[in-house]
């Protein structure tokens, strides 16, 4: 068997904000379970292969963390069919975009913030050969 990641866990301010903000980003994406814990609730989205696992903060007033300074996800990236159907269905749905250049041959990426300010990358890959998905010399 080939490793590959299963599933990566964040915590989230509002359960619900984040499940919309992903399934409007990519429809595919099923809330495979939800549950509650005795401080946060709980839930995997995504497919029957992979998922996200999301836990609600214990409420704060503050988000205390700067994201590419703290220790901590910067960014999650998902691959996706279509990087244009993604920009439309999210700026349709008010969420803002990372006007980040990332121009490249072999690739089309975006970011997009959802309402927690977790930036969240979305790549659509133009060539199926390793060496070009993988290509950093640009």
């Amino acid at each position: 068997m080939k490793p590959y990641v299963e599933h990566a866990n964040l915590t989230v301010r509002h359960l619900e904000n984040t499940i919309q903000f992903l399934q409007t980003a990519i429809p595919e994406f099923t809330v495979r379970h939800q549950g509650q814990q005795p401080m946060y609730r709980w839930c995997h989205i995504g497919t029957d292969e992979t998922y996200l696992a999301l836990q609600e903060v214990v409420e704060r007033d503050a988000i205390d963390r700067t994201p590419y300074r703290d220790l901590g996800i910067n960014h999650i990236g998902l691959v996706v069919d279509d990087v244009a159907q993604v920009r439309d269905r999210l700026l349709r749905a008010g969420y803002r975009e990372n006007d980040l250049e990332t121009s490249h041959p072999w690739r089309t990426r975006i970011y997009f913030y959802d309402r927690d300010g977790i930036e969240w990358e979305f790549t659509q890959y133009l060539s199926d050969a390793p060496s070009q998905r993988n290509d950093y010399s640009r």
